[in-house]
This record gives C-alpha cells, structure tokens and sequence, in this order.
C-alpha cells in the first residue's frame, strides 16, 4: 500500500513538472510570436489582433508577473519594426504605441486580477479586462483626433475593433488553455 502511494506521489510529481514544462513551451512561443505575428503578418488586423491578444491571455493566466514584460511590449515594436522595414511607416503609430502598451498591460493585470485574485468567472473577467483596455484606447485616441492629432480611421483601429480582437483572442486562448490541461 505505502508503495502505490510513493508511486502516485511520484507520478503527481512527473504530471507536475510536465505541467510547468507545458508552460515554458508555451511562454516561449508566445513571448516569440507576440513580435513575430504583427511583424511577419501584419494583415489583417483582425486576425493579428486575436493572436496578439490571445498571447497576453495566454501569458496573463500562466505566466508569473516579472516575464509578463517583453508579452506586453513586443507586439507593438512587432508593428512598429514591419513598418519601418516594409512600409508604410507613420509617426501616428509612434504616438499610440505607449497607449497599446498599456492597454495590454491592462488586459494582462485585468485578467490576473479578476480572474486569478478575485475568482471571478473567466469569461466576465476576460469581458471586463477587455472592456478596460478598448476604453483607455478609445477614449485617448477620440482626445488625440478631436486635437488634430491623428486621423479619424485611428477611431476604427482603437475602437470596437480592439475591443472585438481582444475578446476573440482571449476566448482562443481560454480554449487553448482547456484543450491544453493547463487550466488555472
């Protein structure tokens, strides 16, 4: 008897650390394809806008706090760099990209908060994280348009299209997370 209990215990154990293997892997691919997507893909918007996004929830529900960083800056520099080397490059992108950094930041800590901390169900937290980035993103970018400082399309890319990519995107990875057996 005490040796089918070493043995589950050992079992528990490799289940474990295959686990956390799962998670390495997947942290790796996502940190690289949060820069490789908008870089290499670039368009459609949508499209990269739900694989970024499902990075950041994929990260936001298992990956700790202090390797969160280069998920949340990455995309953005992805954009960024596809721009300066394949065009077109535009300064209004510069503007925005501290905002989508944040915004990311946002969708990251409102996940890990909702979700993680306060155990709120996983699809309110994803609607309400999302919900907080699309407004900061939206509510800066109408300031910045009504200024003059950006073009009304800039409206539609941080409007109800970002709020759209990011709950597509976390719904894919709340899917991949279950399919995966790496559910929090």
């Amino acid at each position: 008897m005490e040796h089918n209990q070493t043995t589950a215990i050992v079992l528990d154990k490799t289940v474990l650390v295959l686990s956390s293997w799962a998670k390495v892997v997947l942290l790796a691919i996502s940190i690289v394809a949060s820069f490789a997507v908008p870089f290499l893909l670039g368009h459609p918007q949508i499209l990269v806008g739900i694989l970024v996004n499902a990075f950041l929830v994929l990260g936001a529900l298992h990956m700790k706090k202090y390797s969160l960083l280069p998920l949340i800056m990455l995309p953005s520099l992805g954009v960024l760099a596809r721009g300066v080397i394949f065009g077109p490059f535009t300064m209004f992108l510069v503007y925005m990209i501290p905002l989508i950094r944040i915004g990311n930041f946002l969708l990251v800590w409102g996940m890990k908060y909702f979700y993680l901390a306060k155990s709120w169900n996983r699809f309110l937290a994803l609607g309400v994280s999302a919900f907080i980035k699309f407004g900061l993103l939206f509510a800066v970018a109408r300031v910045l348009v009504s200024l003059g400082f950006l073009p009304k399309i800039f409206l539609t890319t941080m409007g109800l299209l970002q709020l759209g990519t990011a709950l597509a995107g976390g719904v894919l990875a709340i899917g991949i997370t279950s399919v995966a057996g790496l559910r929090k």
